[in-house]
């Protein structure tokens, strides 16, 4: 069927328009995002042959000589990427009746440029081609362009990507995509260069045989897009067999998944698969989960293979270059195998799900290195990239001008150093920094053939801790405590400079889904950060708060959201926020990752409210987005016509899917409620999890998030923790932090304050067993802890030790209570 597709397609010899051989270092998409579902190759990053094109590092700064002598429609929009475009001297529309109809109107091809504001390779394809007059009359005499900013529209991104990895078995951003008036595809690619180079075509040749073919081969072409789209359509509407997964398949699933990525795993450097190496943590999550699995089962040497899988993994990551050693949190991704050199842009859906990973390490190992790297990733959220109001913003941009003035903006160029400079820096300490970080006069990108073949760093340093600190702090005759802080003071002063530089483009765009896995991160760091050992020392550039500053920083993103993107009448959510609500609606992503933020915000401490309003989110999200009929959630509400597929997503990638965490969401909601609530959340987790069936049995390894949604799913009875007692007081703080001291995916934490109204109202409408429970075990000097599970409680205890031994001894007998 896609093979007739593809023969159609190639018949105008645009076949290869994804010739991945000939990309450069940073190529310009990853499958991590949206991985082709037509594929038969697990969707992973892929490792691109050799290069043959000279990587573009740099380009012009936005004060080029085309910013004032040029104004475009796209000055009137909110989103940094749109405003990014909004002088070039092509004449761009954004996406909207307005554009479609002068598309009709003139009767010509619509060209669809997809990108975002952090995105390197969309920077290059403006300076080569959208800022060039010749490439811009092209565009607007023979088509209507459109510019789209995939973080604002992922749902018209998430249809032409679909499209392009169909067809050519890749995808990325910059995506470039010709269209039909009636918004068919006719035919697409990624990135182009301006002229024909290395047997690929350029952008000018591309535009002339579409030219060419709307005029001579127009029916053809139209038919085409109709079919793909036809196509497509069918292909993605998936259904179950069943109401629910085959008894053992959930199981079967998430062993297979565990094995395939054991497989996969590199015991040099750690993580999952080759370079370049992306930081997937869902991955992790899934080896944790299935660690815990195992540990229960009896089977404690693989459960210890298995951990030390991740922890070595997560190890190297912090180690690396990927990881900003100076200002915290973590880069996209690294180009080679060592988690060295990384592709500079920093998105909030790596560093909300990173600092989750690293928090959960710490529940288990216990280990203040992966305490102190969540608490990195989440001090650096606070101090760089949240706004007044608490709505948390979307990215930084991987380039910046090397300084003040300069016409061209280079990748990484706000991040690394030359010795010298750290010489003149940090003098007496300098020598002991560069033994530490890997600094060299010549630079130090030479760690594998991978992580700089032209070049473009020479002479230039990517911090990167290659030696023990212990080791080291011993040859130096120092304590290791001394050394650490001599390593803080130097970042520091290293961090000062660096704020002196050109900084990277920041896109301020506060979009649901994302703050939803930073409010979940901060949450849980608001309780599992009370575990570190007292007295623990931090250095820069941790700040080392409070942890229950975490929590403030949660609700004020999740006051953000309610605030300015929920509507309180038609109880629905905005996609995005930027000097306003978008005028996108929510997606599935933005309802599913935002009730599991809120969810974790109750179950860490948070009022009732929250759970309230995740019930009330989750009702919403059924109405808009559920095939009540044929299971599954559907990625959009199905309300925009200009919108041409609707898909049940499930790959798990980059971030995972909304139907994994939709599943995840409905097993615990169904824990806390009761009656026929409850069957209803556990009905349409199973009926969801029946639909992806096939993909559970046969490519595990892409729902790695999906396979332990289908576990706990499993699971007859899931552990409660019911904690009553007055709140807020110090002692109901710790007996929070006791429940959540030991890592349980598979536990939920309910508390009640009987003495709270509406809290005890919450509660008989919709759990009366937990009312009961609150109003027989209520005492006014002490907070009571219960730990139930099928169907029967063990005795009540009343202090943080006690309730901690019992979540941790499998054998305690139970009573009913």
């Amino acid at each position: 069927m896609l093979k007739t597709l593809v023969l159609r397609s190639s018949s105008l010899s645009f076949s290869h328009f994804n010739n991945f051989s000939t990309l450069p270092r940073k190529f310009p998409f990853t499958f991590t995002h949206f991985p082709c579902p037509f594929s038969t190759v697990f969707p992973r990053p892929v490792n691109s042959c050799r290069c043959k094109v000279l990587a573009m590092a740099e380009r012009t700064s936005t004060s080029s000589s085309h910013s004032l002598k040029y104004t475009n429609r796209l000055a009137t929009e909110h989103s940094p990427y749109l405003l990014q475009h909004a002088h070039n001297p092509v004449d761009w529309y954004p996406w909207g009746e307005e554009a479609f109809a002068e598309a009709r109107k003139r009767d010509v091809p619509i060209f669809l440029s997809i990108g975002y504001s952090t995105c390197h390779w969309c920077h290059v394809m403006e300076v080569e081609s959208f800022e060039n007059e010749e490439v811009a009359k092209l565009l607007n005499d023979w088509f209507v362009s459109i510019k789209v900013d995939r973080e604002e529209r992922p749902d018209v991104d998430k249809v032409y990507m679909t499209y392009v990895q169909a067809l050519y078995g890749g995808g990325g951003w910059p995506l470039s995509v010709f269209l039909s008036p009636d918004l068919k595809p006719l035919m697409g690619g990624t990135y182009f260069p301006p002229e024909d180079k290395y047997g690929r075509p350029g952008f000018k040749t591309i535009l002339r045989k579409v030219k060419d073919a709307w005029d001579n081969k127009r029916d053809m072409l139209v038919k085409s897009g109709a079919f793909a789209i036809e196509q497509l359509s069918e292909a993605l509407s998936a259904s179950a067999g069943s109401n629910q997964l085959p008894d053992g398949l959930a199981q079967n699933a998430l062993r297979l998944c565990a094995e395939q990525l054991s497989n996969s795993y590199d015991s040099r450097f750690g993580g999952f698969g080759s370079a370049p190496k992306f930081p997937r943590p869902v991955e992790i999550q899934l080896m944790l989960y299935q660690s815990k699995k195992l540990e229960e089962s009896g089977k404690p040497g693989e459960a210890k293979e298995s951990l030390k899988m991740v922890f070595f993994s997560l190890q190297c990551m912090a180690r690396g270059g990927m990881h900003d050693h100076v200002g915290g949190g973590f880069h996209r991704y690294s180009v080679d195998e060592c988690w060295h050199v990384p592709h500079f842009e920093k998105m909030l859906y790596d560093q909300g799900q990173l600092a989750n990973v690293y928090l959960d390490a710490f529940f288990i190992s216990r280990d203040i290195l992966y305490s102190f790297i969540s608490r990195d990733i989440l001090d650096y959220l606070r101090r760089d990239m949240i706004g007044s109001e608490g709505g948390i913003f979307s990215a930084e941009d991987a380039d910046s001008a090397e300084f003040e003035g300069a016409t061209r903006k280079k990748e990484g160029a706000f991040y690394i150093w030359t010795s010298k400079e750290i010489d003149d820096i940090l003098g007496e300490h300098a020598s002991l920094f560069k033994e530490h970080y890997y600094v060299k006069p010549s630079g130090n990108c030479d760690l594998s053939s991978m992580s700089d073949p032209h070049k473009e760093f020479k002479g230039k340093n990517v911090l990167i801790e290659r030696n023990d600190s212990s080791a080291l702090a011993s040859k130096l005759g120092m304590s290791i405590q001394e050394y650490l802080d001599i390593l803080g003071e130097c970042k520091k002063k290293l961090f000062d400079v660096r704020a002196k530089r050109p900084r990277p483009h920041l896109d301020d765009k506060v979009i649901v889904s994302w703050n939803g896995l930073a409010i979940s991160s901060f949450a849980k760091a608001s309780k599992i950060l009370k575990g570190e050992p007292q007295g623990t020392n931090f250095n820069f550039p941790v700040v080392g708060c409070d942890p229950k500053e975490y929590m403030e920083v949660a609700e004020k993103a999740a006051n953000f959201i309610r605030r300015h993107l929920y509507n309180e009448q038609t109880r629905r959510l905005q996609h995005s926020f930027r000097n306003g609500p978008s005028n996108a609606p929510g997606f599935l992503d933005d309802y599913a990752f935002l009730i599991s933020g809120l969810l974790d915000l109750y179950e860490f401490g948070g009022s009732t409210d929250w759970l309230v309003w995740a019930t009330e989110l989750q009702d919403m999200q059924d109405e808009l987005f559920l095939d009540r009929e044929d299971g599954a959630y559907f990625n959009t509400p199905g309300e925009d016509p200009s919108v041409l597929l609707r898909v049940k997503e499930d790959h798990d990638g980059a971030e995972p899917s909304g139907n994994s965490v939709s599943a995840i969401n409905l097993v615990r909601l169904a824990s806390m409620v009761s009656g026929s609530k409850s069957d209803h959340y556990r009905q349409n987790g199973e009926h969801l999890l029946a639909v992806f069936e096939s993909r559970l049995k046969e490519m595990a390894m892409a729902v790695p998030l999906m396979c332990c949604a289908a576990d706990m799913l499993s699971i007859p009875s899931r552990k409660q923790v019911v904690l009553v007692g007055h709140k807020p007081s110090e002692e109901f703080e710790n007996m929070l932090a006791a429940a959540h001291a030991s890592y349980d995916p598979n536990k939920t934490v309910i508390h009640i304050d009987p003495t709270n109204t509406a809290e005890m109202e919450f509660w008989e409408t919709n759990n009366d067993k937990v009312a009961l429970m609150a109003r027989n075990n209520f005492a006014a000097d002490k907070v009571v802890a219960l730990v139930c599970q099928n169907f029967s409680c063990r005795p009540p205890v009343s202090s943080p030790k006690s309730l901690q031994h019992m979540l941790s001894n499998k054998s305690a007998s139970s009573s009913v209570v």
